[in-house]
């Protein structure tokens, strides 16, 4: 399936590893130029032929720093895909547990952080009538399925998106979210990353909790999601074959959240 895509640029933040690397390697496929954003750009990321920046999207001129860098780079930005997300430290505690600092930190990773880098490249998707692509989660439609702050804030990521479809698209801007369900990267998997530390809290090998996610999630595939997936989706809603596509939440999922 020709995308249109061919000749397109597009910036992607998150992008050294997991979903984000997949997005970037998917796009290049397509023929897009990409400029690739990450706090520590990877030898995976460079070795895509994606242009990347090293940039944290916590320090609030962070997101005008880039924006500015990949117009200059590629002359202008057709699609952007906020991927940047997830949370550092220990979030397998209940919501007593879980401090302002804390909120602060999430809640600025995975919904302010796409907020700043949107409102920096508005002018230049405008000038393309562009497309814009969000990484939300199903922990947006069920908020006790993840920490309560990372899931509260992608409700907020989503409910934005929906706003600036609604504002942008009458003048050529089209915005959608795709939310994953559980998705085979490190969060998951690393011996350090959210899925040990859930392991460690309900006192089972991670090894075990791995394997029992899906059926614990709900998932019909009995299988997590692979990155590629979700890549190729965030692809197609980025393409211009998808021109009338806008302003929806994607779920891919597994069959997961079961409601409409």
């Amino acid at each position: 399936m020709e995308l249109q895509l061919n000749g397109k640029t597009a910036l992607v933040t998150g992008a050294s590893r997991g979903i984000g690397l997949a997005v970037v390697r998917a796009l290049a496929a397509e023929g897009v130029r990409v400029v690739a954003a990450a706090r520590k750009p990877t030898a995976e990321l460079t070795a895509t032929g994606a242009v990347p920046v090293a940039v944290d999207l916590s320090d609030p001129g962070g997101a005008e720093r880039l924006v500015d860098q990949a117009v200059a780079e590629l002359g202008g930005i057709d699609v952007l895909v906020n991927n940047v997300g997830g949370g550092e430290g220990d979030l397998t505690g209940g919501f007593l547990d879980l401090t302002d600092e804390q909120w602060a930190e999430v809640v600025d990773l995975n919904f302010f952080a796409t907020v700043r880098v949107t409102r920096a490249a508005l002018p230049a998707l405008l000038t393309a009538r562009g497309a814009i692509v969000n990484v939300s989660s199903t922990g947006a439609r069920v908020p006790h399925d993840g920490p309560v702050p990372y899931t509260t804030a992608k409700a907020a990521l989503t409910a934005f998106s929906k706003a600036l479809a609604h504002e942008f698209g009458p003048r050529g801007v089209r915005v959608n979210t795709v939310s994953p369900g559980p998705v085979r990267t490190s969060l998951w998997e690393s011996p350090t990353g959210y899925g040990a530390q859930l392991a460690a809290s309900l006192e089972i090998p991670h090894a075990d909790l791995l394997a029992g996610l899906p059926a614990t999630m709900g998932m019909l595939t009995g299988r997590l999601v692979e990155p590629d997936e979700v890549a190729a989706l965030v692809t197609y809603l980025a393409a211009p074959l998808a021109a009338s596509t806008t302003g929806a939440d994607h779920r891919i999922d597994g069959g997961a959240v079961k409601t409409a």
